[in-house]
């Protein structure tokens, strides 16, 4: 089973270092890796510099977060308590999507499986390495 956990710690990093990359090298108007098409249209230039760059710094966090998933692949027991307060980011920044209040977008097939993962999956993952590295906190 620890080989299973580390796989999904792997596969888990390499994909949200894939989204941090696609935002991060791309700005709010992506590199497309998520799906072509133009969906943003700038009407202040200025303004959108600066929260485009914003967007880019999140992404960059967001790519680190992915390094560490991979990392705790690798070293499960010494990263043990950072992989729990990612995941508990990650939880964090699920509960933020719902201060949309937009019901029909959150159940939409764009976020949902993102909010499923966001509050079900990681929280999951997150008691299975809390369980199977259970007394290695001090190692």
């Amino acid at each position: 089973m620890l080989v299973l956990l580390k796989s999904l710690l792997l596969l888990s990093g390499a994909a949200i270092i894939w989204l941090g990359l696609n935002v991060g090298l791309g700005g709010i108007e992506t590199l497309g890796w998520q799906g072509a098409g133009d969906f943003v249209q700038v009407t202040d230039p200025g303004t959108f510099a600066v929260q485009d760059n914003h967007t880019r710094f999140i992404a960059g966090v967001w790519t680190c977060v992915g390094v560490l998933f991979v990392a705790g692949a690798f070293a499960l027991q010494r990263l043990r308590t950072v992989l729990i307060v990612l995941i508990g980011m990650i939880f964090v920044g699920g509960l933020m999507r719902l201060t949309q209040s937009d019901m029909a977008l959150l159940m939409s097939r764009d976020i949902a499986p993102s909010l499923v993962a966001e509050l079900v999956l990681f929280p999951l993952l997150g008691l299975w390495i809390a369980r199977a590295t259970r007394g290695a906190e001090h190692v």
